[in-house]
């Protein structure tokens, strides 16, 4: 008997479908896969004939030949597991073939007829669901994230001999679909009141959260960088559903969502450290999966001591911090990965750290000074909105009693903001300033005659690409949002102007 069950498999973040085609008859036993099945596909036919076989069901003496269509794609999913044990079921006569035509069957199975959780499960669905289908079988420990999924009607199963008694007709009652709220209270790790000083700095980093700008912050070793990047997760607003859908799928595929939760609510911190390759950073590997800068979508980059990674890893940021996405291309395949992310990044004045120090004395050479800022380029430096220095504070300011805003305060103002960029770019397909092109911003970044004067002069006097002051009419844009203005003013441009008119030998005099 000829029976053709459905499933999905995974290129990148979106699903593919995979037709299970099964021939069986009568012959000398033996069971082939066949249509450019890798060997973790291959290997299934002994994982199904355990399964069926401790299930309870006869395997049986079959000549049985598996297709997986279509035949010219790879197929490198062990999720196919379970379409290929109802195909074959049906194949020999075991459970009717009619009831198996209504559904999508995901799921890995082991020797006992188990079926296990597998990578991907919102994807796969989603993208089924945009090619008419809307039942789907899918494992018990994928549950909480496919009931995330809209629209869909999704049974969870624990192992074959359930998938079977749901097609034979036994009741089961479908997922019922969570409900998403992001309305938890966000503790941070560090809070802002804690940072004593450093005004300037603050404030270049709500901007930077308001506005999903890049910041860049150079100062001596102790004088608070790291503590400020590791307040943003405090001062970061909620994810809409919309982009808590988009992380999850990253998270999905690269196996790092919780069953538990199934699905990620609080945007992504990512914190590479400085060894991280190039392949670590933007993805890759056999598999293509996604890097740092995927895992860090809707979220925050934050690279410590950014002169010290390798130059080539650093120059592979230049076209996500552009595009927004990062294409990750390999022998056997090329997949583009979303990667819109926050560029934080921390660095020293020089290599010892105290170059222009009141604390100690520089003891680098000029030509180490020079080595070690070449590591930025002028291109990645020209992507990064915001440029602080964070310097070192008084003693007097240090032990004095903390009396500034918390994160909770400076939260809602950037949620505030947020709001305000979110009904601006409803059916523009971006969510922050940071996102624009330029048709956006020629619509919605216009200035008056005095401030065209001022970027003017700011633009021949600095030498300023066509990037950078279109980046800075962003971050005016983003200050006019936090001041709750409709239009930028003098005074949002020029505090704009101060954050971003830096180079490399700015970098070096601090």
């Amino acid at each position: 008997m000829f029976t053709t069950v459905k499933s999905y498999a995974l290129d990148g973040i979106e699903g593919y479908a995979v037709e299970v085609e099964v021939f069986s008859q009568n012959g000398l036993p033996s069971l082939d896969i066949v249509g450019l099945a890798t060997n973790a596909v291959k290997e299934s036919k002994e994982r199904v004939r355990s399964a069926i076989t401790n299930s309870g069901f006869d395997f049986g003496a079959h000549k049985t030949v598996i297709n997986l269509a279509p035949a010219e794609v790879k197929k490198d999913s062990s999720g196919l597991d379970l379409a290929i044990a109802v195909g074959y079921l049906a194949a020999v006569g075991q459970i009717p073939y009619s009831d198996c035509k209504n559904y999508v069957f995901l799921g890995e199975l082991s020797l006992d007829g188990t079926v296990r959780r597998i990578n991907g499960v919102m994807p796969l669905l989603l993208s089924a669901m945009q090619e008419g289908y809307r039942r789907f079988i899918v494992p018990a420990d994928n549950a909480k994230e496919a009931a995330y999924v809209q629209g869909a009607e999704v049974y969870a199963v624990k192992n074959l001999g359930e998938t079977v008694g749901l097609l034979a007709g036994l009741k089961y009652e479908p997922l019922k679909t969570c409900r998403y709220d992001a309305g938890e209270k966000i503790i941070p790790e560090v809070d802002i009141a804690e940072i004593k000083g450093q005004l300037l700095a603050k404030r270049g980093l709500e901007i930077a959260v308001a506005g999903g700008h890049n910041l860049l912050m150079c100062g001596s070793p102790g004088t608070g960088k790291t503590m400020l990047a590791k307040c943003v997760t405090g001062i970061m607003p909620k994810m809409t559903f919309e982009e808590g859908i988009e992380v999850t799928k990253i998270h999905s595929v690269s196996g790092l969502l919780s069953s538990e939760e199934g699905m990620v609510k609080r945007r992504p911190f990512r914190s590479p450290h400085h060894t991280a390759s190039i392949y670590s950073l933007t993805g890759g590997g056999s598999k293509a999966v996604p890097g740092e800068v995927s895992l860090a979508h809707n979220g925050v980059l934050f690279l410590d001591e950014m002169p010290e990674y390798s130059r080539k890893a650093l120059e592979a940021l230049r076209q996500p911090l552009e595009d927004g996405k990062i294409s990750v291309a390999r022998v056997n395949r090329s997949v583009v990965y979303p990667a819109r992310f926050m560029l934080i990044a921390s660095m020293n004045p020089c290599p010892c750290g105290y170059y222009g120090s009141g604390v100690k004395e520089c003891t680098c050479t000029q030509r180490e000074i020079l080595n070690y800022v070449s590591k930025i380029s002028g291109p990645l430096l020209d992507r990064i909105d915001l440029y602080v220095t964070v310097d070192n504070i008084e003693y007097v300011e240090f032990r004095a009693a903390p009396t500034a805003e918390n994160s909770e305060t400076v939260r809602k103002r950037v949620e505030q903001a947020r709001e305000i960029q979110l009904r601006r770019f409803a059916g523009y397909g971006i969510y922050t300033n940071s996102q624009m092109g330029n048709k956006l911003i020629d619509k919605f970044c216009k200035i008056d005659a005095e401030s065209e004067k001022l970027l003017k002069s700011v633009f021949d006097d600095r030498k300023l690409s066509p990037r950078a002051t279109t980046r800075i009419l962003k971050t005016a844009r983003t200050i006019a949002d936090l001041g709750g203005k409709e239009n930028i003013t003098f005074d949002d441009l020029a505090e704009a102007i101060q954050y971003k008119t830096v180079d490399k030998k700015d970098l070096i005099l601090g």
